[in-house]
């Protein structure tokens, strides 16, 4: 059996946040207590039955049916999984699911922004990608959507909004238009945008605090998502971060990602030992980091309400190991496990099989994790604060 997967979606929460299991092998993640070499006996796992989920035999013979019947196998499935109560479990088409792989990979069709929830309501734009379309057009950060292709946005979901400039639910590939309206101070433009096959860049690295008395400041490592190779990515900023400088890892509005690239991410702090348990329908397996990470140097974890799943596994790991201050506010709460099936007509269901909880025993679930220091304002200078005060050099 293969280690687990923890997945983010192109479309929404239900869908997009399903940290899963693929047996056919390829992922996995972290997070962790007590460090304990492979070789120990681990901590009691306490298993909670997965309750109201669907029925993985269910949901198929109902795809098949409706196939049968010349109907649409996704939406009966959907139904079905509807029913069920299953939080996380989801049904995605051939098309969706085909997406849902290419952003794992790190890449994804779009126009390369990034977008909020200002202060005032409004959907602002809150990064753009060197490069990209929006880039190209001169569109910038801070600027305000109006407008996706004539639809007002400012009462729409962030999510959906993304979802309409990536063309989700039209299948729109690379090299079709949208049309954005665009406010920047009391000007409002409108900008014809032609969809790209981009890369994801999900680790963000740059120097924080200043150099001073033989002090080396400290390294900001931006984790946006565990997609792959942002693992390795975290490892070698930490590797190549000056002697003596501390790290703040920012897992702020991380949604998760692959489980291997955060188990991969976890062990760039941590020598070997637990990083998590998890069940599989009553079934114990645990996550393992590496060996020989750092595990001097001070490290303080930034937080919020958007930090999931596998960043989630990320910050529980280092906390309860006692490798890293978090700081912030409470995380999400997503801990449950996915599989993945394939159904009739070309659709994948992924349903609800079991959960994880951090070595110190500790469910995620519906819960979340608890920073050391909850912080609700000006979180980042307070985590830059609290890594000085470790000897980071902030």
């Amino acid at each position: 059996m293969s280690d687990p997967e923890c997945r983010v979606g192109p479309r929404g929460l239900r869908r997009g946040a399903a940290l899963t299991l693929v047996f056919a092998g390829v992922l996995a993640t972290g997070a962790a207590t007590g460090a304990l070499p492979h070789g120990e006996k681990q901590p009691p796992v306490h298993t909670r039955s997965v309750a109201a989920t669907a029925d993985g035999d269910e949901v198929a013979a109902a795809a098949a049916d409706a196939v049968a019947d010349g109907k649409s196998g996704t939406e009966a499935a959907e139904e079905v999984v509807s029913r069920s109560g299953d939080r996380w479990g989801a049904v995605y088409d051939e098309r969706e699911y085909q997406e849902f792989e290419q952003a794992l990979d790190g890449t994804y069709t779009g126009v390369g922004l990034a977008a909020r929830r200002s202060a005032d309501g409004q959907v602002a734009v809150s990064r753009v990608q060197p490069g990209s379309p929006a880039d190209r057009a001169g569109i910038r950060s801070g600027d305000l959507l109006r407008t996706v292709d004539g639809r007002r946005v400012d009462r729409l979901p962030v999510s959906d909004v993304v979802a309409l400039l990536r063309g989700d639910r039209t299948g729109a590939k690379a090299g079709s238009t949208v049309s954005l309206g665009v406010r920047r101070g009391s000007e409002t433009r409108t900008e014809t945008l032609r969809r790209a096959r981009l890369t994801v860049e999900s680790v963000t690295v740059r120097r924080i605090g200043p150099e001073r008395s033989g002090r080396s400041g400290a390294v900001l490592i931006g984790v946006g998502s565990f997609t792959k190779g942002s693992g390795a990515a975290v490892r070698d900023a930490v590797e190549d971060a000056p002697a003596g400088a501390g790290v703040l890892l920012d897992l702020r509005g991380n949604p998760g990602g692959l489980v291997t690239e955060a188990v991969t991410a976890a062990s760039a702090f941590l020598d070997g030992g637990l990083v998590a348990t998890y069940d599989v329908h009553g079934e114990q397996h645990a996550l393992y980091a590496g060996a020989g990470g750092d595990t001097e140097r001070p490290v303080v974890v930034l937080v919020d309400g958007g930090t999931m799943s596998a960043a989630e596994l990320v910050t529980g790991a280092l906390q309860d190991r006692g490798r890293a201050v978090t700081v912030g506010s409470r995380t999400f709460g997503k801990g449950s496990v996915q599989m993945p099936s394939k159904l009739a007509g070309g659709s994948v269901a992924e349903l609800t099989v079991g959960h994880y909880r951090t070595p110190a025993g500790h469910g995620v679930d519906g819960r979340g994790i608890t920073p050391d220091l909850a912080v609700s304002a000006r979180a980042q200078e307070r985590a830059e604060t609290v890594l000085s005060g470790l000897g980071g050099g902030s």
